[in-house]
């Protein structure tokens, strides 16, 4: 097999490449660092490994030798190793050197490039790293060079005299003596200097000032430091998205929740994923679908369940509802139907099983019978009303849902209040979530789906903080919108205006 070395990009998993994706879905091992993000790591198949490589400043998860070792063996052992590397593997990244180790061994190598931070970062924080009339050149820099070695390689003094665009990686901890030299060489105290921290990742945080005034910055890394007359530019877009520098936590089951994240991140929150529950299909047999003059699916999962683990199990597709009329809750529960070639016949206007059963038609005939394709624990709403009404109904039990352990670290972040709001779609992420996490610091800002989720959340002893309306995925994010988005916060350092610029 081979070792791919795949650049990351900087941190937004957005910003990953066609090609990394696919390697990454179908490796054995992925071998990773501290600055890829753990978005990416979920591509990867449920049982591949996956080793922490990170390096960090004062520590390294492994060395690099190490990290060789790790190449090599896993690729001579014919397993697909893909090495995942922040940036570009080829850019101050020790790709080469992994290469040059895999060469040696005689294992495979591929070399997949990645977005460098030392455009990337920039670029979201609003900063062309060249620009008419201001720079024509760029330089890109390391400002950590190999320790061991007795002097610098780098003439700071003749960079310095090139003019253009300089980006500095890894040069947080010399940043003050980095800039003694620039103006050593000729640039001037006043020199536009802008550092990008986290850059494209939600926690991004841009400082801006002078170069003879970059130790008042309090440069941290990892940082793109970008020293030049294009610092001086701000056309900001990705610090002013309205959700920048909130944390929404989204309790969906993993296989849901990637249109939640999605719109979430879009908007420039930092979404952390505490799946309370997982869906699990069951095995079921079909009843005789032409005996009923209604089926009625409540869920995506309801739909998805019904489709996959009964009629094509059963060699059936659409055509096996065509005698019945099709009633659905929701427009995601529509969608559903349509990918499989039906159009419900009756939406209730309020997405709730109450309003389902106000819109029903009564019975053609006594008796006539209701199929309803729904969780194996569910409200007996539209059973019972239903029922009440002169239909016969008969509950399929398609799917069930189960307690998922989340991630230990994320619990910890909820735990300590660090979270701005949770968001809920189903009674039993709320219930599952309240189990797993348990005490937490502080209140929860909760933004609920529904009526039905919001009357469990209130159940738990929380308040509902806001309500999607209408309650689908669109509505709960213009509710967290509504209760966030105002009043974004923003942080100067630990304390106040992410972007700010020195005097």
């Amino acid at each position: 097999m081979t070792v791919y070395l795949v650049g990351a990009g900087p941190g937004d998993p957005g910003l990953l490449t066609r090609r990394g994706e696919e390697l990454l879905r179908r490796a054995d091992v992925v071998v990773y660092d501290r600055l890829a993000s753990r978005a990416l790591l979920d591509l990867a198949p449920a049982g591949a490994e996956l080793v922490d490589a990170g390096k960090a400043p004062g520590g390294a998860a492994l060395t690099q030798e190490q990290i060789n070792e790790v190449l090599v063996g896993r690729g001579r052992a014919g397993l697909a190793v893909v090495r995942l590397k922040g940036g570009d593997p080829f850019v101050f990244g020790r790709g080469g050197e992994e290469a040059e180790a895999c060469r040696d061994a005689g294992v495979a190598f591929e070399v997949v490039p990645g977005v460098t931070s030392a455009i990337a970062a920039p670029a979201y924080s609003g900063i062309p790293v060249t620009h008419r009339g201001v720079a024509t050149s760029l330089t890109i820099v390391t400002g950590h060079e190999d320790p061991t070695k007795s002097g610098s390689d780098t003439d700071w003094e003749a960079l310095a005299r090139a003019g253009g665009t300089i980006v500095v990686l890894m040069g947080a901890g010399n940043a003050t003596e980095i800039a003694r030299r620039l103006m050593a060489g000729g640039l001037d105290a006043t020199t536009p200097v802008a550092a990008v921290r986290w850059g494209t990742r939600p926690e991004q945080r841009t400082v801006r000032g002078t170069l003879g005034a970059i130790g008042e910055l309090r440069v941290e890394a990892p940082s793109a430091i970008v020293v030049g007359g294009v610092a001086a530019l701000d056309l900001g877009w990705f610090e002013q998205r309205p959700l920048f520098g909130r944390r929404v936590v989204v309790t969906r089951a993993r296989e849901q929740a990637s249109t939640l994240r999605a719109r979430l991140a879009e908007l420039g929150a930092e979404v952390i994923e505490i799946p309370s529950i997982a869906v699990e299909p069951l095995d079921f047999d079909l009843p005789a679908l032409d005996q009923y003059a209604w089926c009625i699916f409540t869920s995506v999962n309801g739909v998805e369940a019904f489709f996959d683990r009964g009629l094509t199990r059963a060699g059936l597709d659409a055509r096996a509802l065509a005698s019945a009329r099709v009633a659905a809750i929701g427009p995601g529960t529509c969608e559903a139907l349509a990918r499989h070639g039906i159009r419900a016949d009756l939406v209730p206007e309020r997405f709730v099983a109450e309003s389902l059963v106000a819109a029903f038609p009564d019975p053609a005939t006594p008796g006539e019978r209701v199929l309803v394709a729904r969780a194996e624990s569910a409200r007996d709403v539209i059973p019972t009303g239903l029922t009440a009404g002169g239909y016969v109904v008969d509950v399929l039990a398609v799917y069930r849902t189960v307690p998922e352990t989340p991630d230990a670290g994320d619990l910890a972040r909820v735990r300590a209040g660090e979270v701005d709001a949770v968001t809920f779609t189903s009674s039993s992420t709320v219930n599952n979530f309240c189990d797993a996490v348990g005490a937490v610091a502080s209140p929860l800002r909760v933004i609920s789906i529904g009526p039905v989720t919001s009357e469990t959340v209130r159940d738990r002893g929380m308040t509902v903080h806001a309500e999607a309306d209408p309650h689908t995925i669109d509505g709960l994010v213009d509710a967290v919108l509504a209760a966030l988005g105002a009043s974004r916060r923003r942080a100067d350092g630990p304390d106040g205006p992410t972007s700010s610029r020195g005097r």
